[in-house]
């Protein structure tokens, strides 16, 4: 079990596939800093959701927790690019990937 606590966020849906519901997903991003390179990291599927003040935390089908504060929704140019290939991609296949809007009650989605 990891956590995570990513500079950057979005939360994906995942559709397309057969007889499947749509599955959740924390899209994180890390800028890298002076001597690093910017990342990213794709959750599992989001199982649970929690918010304690600011900050959200994701639960993932893997047991890792996304601890991800409400003011940083969004991407870096890097996982923006990253991210918008896999939508072009999975499109392709028939498969959507959707990026939420911020101001989605997170709260109130049925992850299972």
């Amino acid at each position: 079990m990891s956590d995570y606590t990513p500079d950057r966020w979005v939360v994906v849906k995942i559709s397309g596939y057969e007889d499947s519901p749509p599955i959740h997903k924390v899209f994180a991003c890390w800028f890298g800093g002076y001597a690093g390179s910017d990342s990213w990291k794709l959750n599992s599927g989001i199982t649970k959701a929690t918010l304690e003040g600011n900050v959200y935390s994701f639960e993932g089908s893997s047991g890792s927790v996304y601890e991800c504060h409400k003011d940083i929704y969004g991407y870096n140019m890097y996982g923006g690019s990253v991210l918008h290939k896999m939508i072009d991609d999975a499109e392709k296949n028939g498969i959507t990937i959707e990026v939420l809007p911020e101001d989605t009650n997170w709260l109130e989605i049925n992850y299972e």
